[in-house]
């Protein structure tokens, strides 16, 4: 994969694009695979780095992993006995740990890694394990790898609420261990995101009893197997947001297909609130933005709030905006690291006490910057669309964990791409 992004900004964007299938959907379902005696196919599967890495993580932990189509995959367990997910592979992404619960359900046995600079005290993997123990396993961590242990886990009440708010990765852990627990377990504080309700359905189609999904609080009634099944993952609400912040940004007009509104209200509250223009269609949603829009201040919470993997996105907006704001994040308060990078493209924005604070207004002009993560990737690639002249975005491997394609999708509405190859955006 290409490590290096060219742009030259300043070109509104027009068209219509799809959006690929959801990330944060496609892990969890694909860790969940563990728990099913017979094959599963999974559709609407993207093409990403983060996918591939987990189905390496898979494939030691004795499941199959096939591609049928380009997006499609087989996963079929043909060893049960495998346990143990590598620091080697683990490292590379925190969603494997999404592992835990499964292995240990299914196997009953669990020795994973923890994640690439995870430290036990205050960070969110604590509540994984402190879900899991309350189901009657026996946790404990042994030369930087979570151990679980129990012959069959047993339902209880958990709490998946932390301290800023529910753990996603942690209520699918506890959820998919639920399922083959004996016994009624109740999750409460538990994570109401799309990818969650999309992760319980998938469960279901397995055989799985669950109800209250989508809600704080969520009971699944434990069975003694699960069987096989097809499932479609859900699109991806953060690439269509990131889409439709493209469209705005570059004051064009851009439709973004397979977006579910129901999933983006946050966002495009935002939007409207900004002074764009959107048109909610079916099985669509579109921006426009012409002229000036305004700087709205805003906090990323759990979901149904503003989601906290679109707010580096927004600050890159909100940048070009007339007049002043405040970006606060409550899920990850330091993901302001990009900040610095945004301003050698001419931002003005300054992180104080915890918040960021921006001028808008800003003429961006091209520059060399570097991208430390997926979603400071994505949005300096927003900022360099709007920027003058050529912009340099270094790092541009972080941007393919989590978007399909991103480059060719904006290239098929306008953008001005110079000198870069690999492009294979596939309609």
């Amino acid at each position: 994969m290409m490590d290096r992004l060219k742009i030259t900004g300043g070109v509104p964007l027009q068209g219509s694009v799809a959006v690929s299938g959801s990330k944060n959907a496609a892990l969890p379902i694909m860790a969940a695979s563990i728990l099913a005696d017979e094959p599963v196919t999974l559709e609407n599967i993207p093409d990403l780095t983060d996918v591939t890495t987990l189905g390496a993580v898979l494939a030691e932990l004795g499941v199959d992993v096939l591609p049928q189509d380009a997006r499609r995959l087989r996963l079929t367990t043909f060893d049960f006995s495998a346990t143990t997910a590598r620091y080697r592979l683990v490292r590379r992404m925190r969603a494997s740990f999404c592992v835990l619960g499964p292995l240990l359900a299914r196997r009953g046995y669990a020795r994973v890694s923890l994640p690439g600079g995870c430290n036990l005290g205050h960070r969110p993997v604590d509540l994984h394990l402190r879900g899991l123990a309350a189901l009657g396993a026996d946790i404990r961590i042994e030369r930087g790898y979570a151990v679980a242990r129990a012959s069959r886990l047993r339902g209880a009440r958990v709490n998946m609420l932390g301290p800023h708010g529910p753990t996603v990765t942690g209520t699918a852990n506890v959820l998919c261990a639920a399922t083959l627990a004996h016994g009624t377990t109740v999750i409460e504080g538990a994570a109401r995101e799309p990818e969650i309700v999309d992760l319980a359905a998938f469960l279901m189609k397995l055989g799985a009893r669950i109800e209250g999904a989508g809600s704080p609080s969520v009971t699944v009634r434990g069975v003694e197997q699960l069987g096989g099944a097809r499932h479609r993952v859900i699109e991806d609400r953060i690439e269509a947001a990131t889409l439709l912040l493209a469209g705005a940004i570059a004051r064009g007009e851009v439709c973004v297909r397979g977006a579910d509104p129901r999933h983006l209200t946050a966002v495009l509250d935002a939007l409207y609130s900004a002074g764009a223009e959107i048109e909610v269609l079916p099985q669509a949603v579109s921006v426009r933005a012409r002229g000036n829009l305004r700087a709205v201040s805003l906090a990323a919470r759990p979901y149904p709030g503003f989601p906290s993997d679109v707010q580096p996105q927004w600050l890159s907006l909100a940048a070009t905006c007339t007049g002043r704001c405040t970006i606060q994040d409550e899920v990850f308060p330091n993901r302001f690291g990009h900040v610095a990078e945004l301003n050698r493209l001419g931002a003005v924005a300054e992180v104080v006490e915890g918040a960021c604070r921006v001028r808008g207004g800003a003429l961006l002009e091209g520059a060399t910057v570097a991208a430390s993560d997926l979603r400071s990737g994505a949005a300096l690639v927003l900022a360099a669309l709007a920027a003058q002249g050529m912009t340099t975005i270094h790092g541009y491997r972080h941007i393919g964990r989590g978007y399909d394609d991103l480059a060719a999708k904006l290239a098929s509405l306008g953008a001005n791409l110079p000198e870069n190859v690999e492009l294979t955006h596939r309609p």
